[in-house]
């Protein structure tokens, strides 16, 4: 008996202290946490590639998809897409706040914000290009595809069923293309034939019937894997290469070449050949894109005057630092010592020395992590790919699974020294890596709802990044103490953090001259060559923005806004400021737009 009372007493406790939190929270809190739970388990049920990239077990929160397939890009998955978020946006706006909890408020806030923008970016339909030559479907595709972890024999057969259905994923681009011809905003003869050169680099029909090619590499790698692992057997392996042998010869190839034949149909329908300003509605589009992008809350025009002012403060910093450095050492800063006999030049070894150098500024993931340890493989971009990926990037892990990482470096265009170094910071600590898998085990504690993977702010995620980047290079100073000359490479390193600084910053000013205030490409050009750009790198550049309205702002943009913060945390809190302190603020509050992390700030 007596056991018995002592069993049902806590249990009366529980239930008593829940009808409490019920008649507190209401209806309004469960209206919350079920249209959370829908709309996650909605988003992607219907997408098994970003299934498959977002949880690594999806049958633990009940998804699974039967047929898997590709997602289709249209006009109308568009127009679906704005409709649920009309109809989402309706249900949350009439809840009442005051009656959720402080962690389900914030990502309420969060989602109305986020749906705010889908809705708001329906109303610029066929602006949006998915084959840009810069960073389009045909070459992101086969990258996912060669990153595509298996992890069970159901992991590869799925990944075959993706295959499966390339020439749907190729239809419905081509179709959006040819609707975007019809409206009149169809690309560049250039960058059509771009994209076609592109496809034929990519599934390359020389290296498929050889059996060379990347998509057949790291197929049979991730299968010796699980061979060596006992879940396939040798017979299994042969059956699935020989299955992936034949969807990439003649279901996937042909895919890509009924695509290119089809954006070789369209050539010469391209109407506008510069920036967004040319474009119908397109000033308000780079605007919408702008806050989208950056999640910052100022206007364009606020925005890019911030931009010339830190600019113009950057670059007489960078000239008093030039001086003195060669009054020091009676030679010109020559930025390329940074590079030769650098002390670290293994990746492991640099991400090692990083975590060290952290401590103090970063909180530490030791008090999230359980048994295992976060691991991070390192490795180096196909030659395939490297004319059509980033220096570096890093690959996001699955929710219920972040201590399994990678980043991938591109050789071809990050050097070896203080480049590589910097680069592994912004990719893995303190930059993306650690944040990720920070907020990752900070909401598995308890404390987020998984509805917030799905939201994406770019502004806090790559201002994050080359904030922490930048952090980075007097992290490198530090490892140069032992140098001959140690107070000279320090100053050569804040010579090279304010010269990326200032490029990355130009970039972001010529973003908004040719998109959002009409610069010509001809002015676009004489300002590149005026910092000592070559011709050739100038068109480059212009290339790359004009076909990437906006990429650059989330990095500066989102790492302005990260400083601002970090400057009214240091008013807000006097003698209580530390990094650690506002570092670890930032990180909990996860990937958010910045006037809802300056609110949270001020309630802090």
């Amino acid at each position: 008996m007596k056991k018995r009372k002592l069993l049902f007493l806590p249990v009366f406790l529980i239930l008593l202290a829940l009808a409490g939190l019920f008649f507190f929270h209401g209806f309004d809190g469960l209206i919350f946490s079920r249209a959370c739970s829908r709309f996650f388990r909605q988003s992607l049920s219907g997408d098994a590639l970003s299934l498959h990239f977002t949880l690594a077990d999806p049958q633990k929160v009940g998804i699974r998809i039967e047929s898997p397939s590709l997602p289709v890009y249209s006009r109308q998955s568009s127009r679906d897409a704005a409709l649920a978020a009309q109809t989402l946006y309706d249900t949350l706006s009439g809840l009442d706040p005051d009656r959720l909890s402080d962690d389900r408020r914030y990502t309420l806030d969060l989602l109305l914000y986020s749906l705010k923008q889908e809705i708001r970016g329906g109303e610029f339909p066929y602006y949006a290009e998915p084959l840009s030559p810069s960073s389009g479907q045909h070459t992101e595709l086969p990258l996912l595809l060669a990153e595509y972890t298996f992890r069970s024999e159901q992991d590869v057969e799925t990944y075959l069923a993706l295959l499966e259905t390339f020439p749907d994923w190729a239809q419905g681009l081509a179709a959006y293309e040819r609707e975007k011809a019809a409206a009149g905003l169809f690309m560049t003869d250039e960058d059509a034939t771009n994209v076609i050169s592109q496809c034929g680099q990519i599934l390359d029909q020389d290296s498929l019937l050889a059996g060379e090619h990347f998509l057949q590499t790291t197929f049979r790698s991730r299968l010796d894997q699980l061979l060596d692992k006992g879940i396939l057997s040798k017979d299994r392996v042969q059956t699935f290469l020989d299955e992936n042998d034949r969807l990439l010869t003649t279901v996937a190839l042909p895919a890509y070449q009924f695509l290119c034949d089809e954006l070789t149909l369209l050539i010469g329908q391209g109407q506008y050949g510069g920036g967004l300003y040319e474009k119908p509605d397109g000033r308000a589009y780079y605007a919408w894109l702008v806050g989208k992008n950056t999640g910052s809350s100022r206007e364009p025009d606020e925005i890019f005057l911030l931009l010339q002012n830190t600019f113009q403060k950057k670059y007489e910093e960078l000239q008093t630092l030039a001086f003195r450095y060669q009054e020091l050492t009676g030679n010109p800063p020559d930025l390329s010592l940074l590079s030769d006999g650098f002390p670290l030049t293994d990746p492991s070894e640099i991400l090692t020395d990083l975590q060290t150098r952290m401590q103090e500024d970063f909180p530490s993931l030791s008090l999230l992590l359980g048994k295992e340890p976060v691991q991070c493989t390192v490795k180096d971009v196909d030659p395939a790919l490297e004319s059509l990926t980033s220096p570096a990037f890093y690959m996001t892990p699955p929710v219920d699974d972040p201590v399994h990482n990678t980043i991938c470096i591109n050789r071809s265009s990050t050097s070896e020294g203080l480049s590589l170094y910097t680069t592994l910071a912004h990719e893995g600590y303190p930059g993306h890596l650690y944040q990720t898998v920070y907020f990752s085990l900070h909401s598995a504690s308890g404390k987020g709802l998984p509805v917030r993977e799905l939201l994406y702010f770019g502004g806090y995620v790559e201002g994050w990044a080359y904030y922490t980047e930048q952090l980075s290079f007097s992290y490198a100073a530090q490892l140069l103490e032992n140098a001959p000359s140690p107070y000279a490479a320090s100053v050569l390193c804040s010579l090279a953090s304010l010269q990326r600084d200032l490029q990355i910053n130009l970039f972001c000013l010529l973003d908004f001259s040719l998109h959002y205030y009409g610069a010509s490409r001809e002015e676009i050009l004489t300002s590149l060559s005026s910092f000592g750009f070559s011709a050739d790198a100038a068109l480059r550049i212009y290339n790359y923005l004009r076909t990437e309205p906006a990429v650059y702002l989330k990095y500066y943009v989102g790492y302005l806004e990260i400083t601002a913060l970090r400057d009214r945390a240091r008013t807000l809190w006097g003698e209580d400021f530390s990094l650690q302190r506002f570092h670890r603020f930032v990180l909990e509050a996860g990937p958010s737009d910045f006037s809802s992390l300056a609110e949270r700030l001020q309630d802090s």
